[in-house]
């Protein structure tokens, strides 16, 4: 199994980075021998991974790092980096390379002080491995001020350095990083790729994989959330039923009320274990007693800590609640495809019922108001606009039309 297996669907993409793998493990053997480096290459210092969620932007980038550090021998003989066996291919893909940094944000954005700690990392040799791999995950969270100083280390990278960046669209990264950058897009996996994936990998049911893969639309991640994880499953059951719940005011009120618990309660459900482990871990650090008393001068410490998980739970209720209005546009997708009498494959069969009664009693027309209602209401989210406030405008407008 090599490190391109985890590329679903996504054959361009593995050949450009299978050839720049190609390319990078000539230059350092060059490099270690004394002779001549190639003259063209298609390896460079920069790339920027895109493509919308559930494509597997990160898994690109975590491959290509396993492959720029690939120790097989089989190189020699021809063979291509990533074999997925060696240490270099093991410890990148697992997460402990020295000299592989992955970076992911569970907060609402990525600042200065972290950039300016990456942007020194990235100045070093690499300390056991052939390159020294930075891998952004979240490179769309960047501040502007954090942004202005990454662009000074991609601008002027050290010689064994790579940058890998990953972000949804190119309008979320700053036009300045990304002219630096070479740019590979990502495409959605099809459903048929996704679901042989969740059977082969995860051992999980055909029929289940299949039913999973069609409704989260080739989403690998949420896929494999939604056929093993019941309350995924049960969460996404609430959301499908709000467009039946929103014959009046009342009703409307009270189902935005019900989604942003279900977010909530995702959301803390996340959290409990994270924030508790930390929190123990945190006191352990600093030298707690056995009866709990911390010791003088840590209350700043704690406190910097529960402001960090305070963040990041409302990173992740609005991410659930994000993927909830996903589901929901693809509820309202599926009745415009039966209102049109498209022959395409409905994402929502399983509750197929729901879904020609909203077709009959309406029309293309206001069903397309619907959906940019929801648009509307992930917009109002991005501008910190109160949760509760935009779902419930959104629940009147889907009751409207």
């Amino acid at each position: 199994m090599t490190v391109w297996d985890e590329l679903v669907g996504q054959d361009r993409v593995h050949v450009a980075l299978a050839a720049a793998a190609r390319d990078a493990d000539a230059l350092v053997t060059a490099d270690a021998t004394g002779t001549a480096p190639p003259e063209a290459s298609k390896m460079t210092h920069a790339w920027l991974f895109t493509g919308p969620p559930g494509s597997g932007r990160s898994t690109a980038a975590r491959a290509f790092a396993a492959a720029l550090q690939c120790t097989s021998p089989d190189r020699a003989l021809g063979g291509e980096p990533g074999c997925g066996f060696c240490d270099g291919c093991h410890t990148s893909l697992i997460g402990t390379h020295a000299d592989v940094e992955v970076i992911r944000t569970d907060l609402l954005s990525i600042g200065v002080k972290e950039t300016r700690e990456l942007v020194r990392r990235a100045q070093l040799s690499p300390a056991v491995g052939r390159w020294q791999v930075i891998v952004m995950e979240d490179a769309d969270r960047l501040t502007e001020g954090a942004g202005n100083v990454l662009l000074k280390a991609v601008e002027e990278p050290a010689p064994r350095t790579v940058w890998l960046l990953c972000a949804p669209s190119l309008e979320d990264v700053l036009p300045t990083i990304r002219s630096r950058c070479r740019h590979l897009v990502l495409r959605t996996p099809p459903v048929a790729a996704v679901a042989d994936v969740l059977i082969r990998r995860d051992g999980i049911e055909p029929a289940a994989a299949q039913a999973a893969a069609q409704a989260t639309q080739g989403h690998i991640g949420r896929a494999r959330r939604l056929a093993t994880d019941e309350r995924a499953r049960a969460r996404r059951a609430t959301v499908l039923k709000m467009p039946l719940r929103v014959a009046d005011i009342g009703g409307c009120l009270k189902a935005a009320q019900e989604l942003i618990d279900a977010a909530t309660e995702d959301a803390k459900q996340v959290a409990e274990d994270v924030d508790a482990k930390e929190t123990e871990d945190m006191k352990a650090a600093l030298g707690a007693s056995a009866g709990g008393r911390m010791p003088r001068g840590t209350a700043g410490v704690m406190k910097e800590l529960a402001d960090r998980q305070k963040r990041r739970s409302t990173r992740t209720q609005r991410d659930s609640l994000d993927l909830a209005l996903t589901d929901l546009t693809g509820f309202y997708r599926d009745v415009l495809a039966l209102q049109l009498g498209s022959r395409v494959p409905l994402a929502n069969g399983d509750v197929r019922d729901a879904l020609e009664r909203i077709a009959r009693d309406s029309t293309p027309e206001r069903t397309l108001r619907r959906i940019e209602a929801i648009g509307a209401c992930r917009l109002a989210l991005d501008r910190n606009v109160a949760p509760l406030l935009a779902v419930e405008a959104m629940a009147v407008s889907l009751r409207t039309g």
